[in-house]
């Protein structure tokens, strides 16, 4: 099946513009801190109009995945005819600016969908209703064209096999997913996969539940399937896909790992910051709401690290709100703020991957509509490939002055991550540095780069709303100028604007920003 492109598919990924991945760099060393910005005391520096920013140039204190940040999409989405849209050239268009990239195809409907290997699957079907809708995505000709996306966009497709089909002694029946992964071996597809989303609710969805020692050995069968299929004997496998980390559901994790820990290649869960239901635009400037997620990573970390101490840890399923999110809260500029801070954090406490729910139209998480327009955080998120590679730096700070509050742990609203600017990006030489900074603060602050960074010239990618709503825009600008898809097949060009060597950095209220401070020739960062 041909890509909606003149260009041969296996060039694709060398094209994507801007493969790089993220790194956060913030000084915290240990993974429970939630601190985004060290403070050091400072007497040379008096109040909070100025502050001194300088970065370890010398060694990474952290190394993340190529495809750190990686795409969902929601098997809700689906509907008759739903496939066709994956031909669409925009949308591949839109996929391939943000590779290389996982594509993780599983949510809430993926232990409701079953594999149909059948010639004229219109036959199949019944009529309009839950199942139909399910039936139109099962049969063969369905996960070809899933698999074509993902092939002609340079991403790598994780498929999610469905876990709730149960033998009567709650053993997992692999049936129906060992006849999905031979006919996916016979078309040699390069597929990753994992089994099932969100064991801790499986209660709530079919009244049954599967613990963590039943799931783990589940997982062990899995593998053991794999290899069996020559195409998958060495393929990734990831899980268990858990959800937020309270009591039970970190029983449940410990259960898995006591089993299968060194069976899967990662080990993965799911994260929402709000309810969709109460959502409002202040909630995106909550710095207390920003540091939820350091917690959650530190009791991840500790299950993982006792039983297989250096696995990695990915995020999965994260947006910025539940219950399928709020139109024009969700999908609009100040959902950015914990979009950027998320990929900061996640960065810079090691999680090597995080996969954005969700790509496309389910609900109003996603970074593109259902028309196709990108939406705030799709531009966030291209800014990001293009400048941010997989090294994260740390920084030092000075001049942030605060009153201590006691009781209580103080939360910047200037949140600054470091990371070694992205080898892909051809416009810059190997050595220099990126930084990106969210200033939710409600005035103007002013960065004056020291130490290595010091009399560097810098680009700025200023990233602004576009129109009259403000917060609430769908609609970006940078550096002043609307972000907007040229054409199907062309992304805009990210123009930076250049400030003149030792220039202050100043940074607007309620926005996010990146620069690249040119030519720094950092140690950590010559090198891939």
């Amino acid at each position: 099946m041909p890509c909606p492109s003149s260009c041969p598919p296996g060039l694709l990924a060398l094209m994507a513009p801007g493969l790089a991945l993220m790194a956060t760099f913030s000084l915290p060393s240990q993974a429970g801190d939630r601190r985004a910005l060290p403070v050091e005391r400072t007497s040379g520096v008096r109040g909070r109009t100025l502050i001194l920013l300088d970065v370890n140039t010398k060694t990474p204190v952290r190394i993340i995945s190529e495809n750190f940040l990686s795409l969902q999409l929601d098997p809700s989405i689906i509907h008759d005819g739903w496939l066709d849209f994956l031909s669409s050239r925009r949308l591949v268009t839109l996929a391939r600016g943000l590779a290389p990239a996982f594509l993780r195809f599983a949510g809430k409907r993926t232990d409701f969908l079953q594999f149909h290997n059948v010639k004229n699957p219109a036959k199949s079907r019944g009529g309009p209703g839950p199942d139909y809708y399910l039936k139109n995505y099962e049969d063969a000709r369905s996960l070809d064209k899933l698999y074509n996306f993902a092939d002609c966009s340079g991403l790598h497709l994780i498929f999610a096999l469905n876990a709730l089909r149960r033998n009567p002694n709650n053993s997992w029946n692999s049936s129906n997913a060992l006849s999905l992964l031979k006919y996916s071996a016979s078309k040699k597809y390069n597929i990753s996969w994992e089994l099932g989303n969100e064991p801790n609710n499986y209660r709530t969805l079919m009244g049954r539940s599967v613990n963590g020692s039943q799931l783990g050995k589940d997982y062990i069968q899995l593998r053991s399937l794999l290899q069996l299929i020559r195409t998958y004997s060495k393929a990734n496998l990831y899980g268990p896909n858990i959800g937020r980390p309270r009591k039970n559901v970190i029983a449940l994790l410990e259960g898995f790992m006591k089993v299968a820990g060194s069976t899967v290649d990662a080990v993965t869960w799911q994260h929402y910051y709000i309810d969709g239901r109460v959502a409002k635009v202040t909630d995106f400037l909550k710095t207390r709401l920003l540091d939820t997620l350091s917690d959650q990573i530190r009791k991840i970390q500790k299950v993982v690290n006792t039983y297989t101490p250096g696995k990695k840890i990915w995020l999965e399923g994260v947006g910025a709100t539940s219950s399928g999110g709020m139109n024009n809260l969700s999908d609009s500029y100040a959902a950015g703020f914990l979009w950027l801070n998320t990929l900061g954090l996640l960065a810079s406490q090691g999680i090597d991957v995080v996969v954005r729910h969700s790509f496309l139209d389910h609900g109003h998480n996603h970074l593109v509509d259902q028309n196709f327009n990108p939406l705030p955080d799709y531009w966030l998120s291209l800014l990001y490939k293009r400048l941010i590679g997989p090294k994260v730096l740390a920084i030092h700070v000075a001049g942030l002055q605060r009153k201590p509050r006691p009781g209580r742990v103080i939360r910047d609203k200037l949140r600054i991550y470091a990371h070694c600017t992205s080898y892909h990006n051809h416009n810059y030489v190997r050595g220099s540095i990126t930084l990106y900074i969210i200033n939710l603060h409600r005035s103007r602050k002013k960065i004056k780069l020291a130490g290595t960074l010091r009399g560097k010239i810098v680009h700025q990618y200023l990233l602004q709303p576009y129109g009259k709503e403000g917060l609430h825009s769908k609609l970006v600008q940078l550096n002043g100028q609307p972000l907007a898809m040229v054409d199907d097949g062309t992304l805009p060009e990210l123009k930076p604007r250049q400030l003149r060597a030792g220039r202050t950095l100043v940074i607007p209220p309620l926005t996010m920003s990146f620069y690249v401070v040119k030519n720094v020739n950092a140690l950590a960062c010559r090198y891939r």
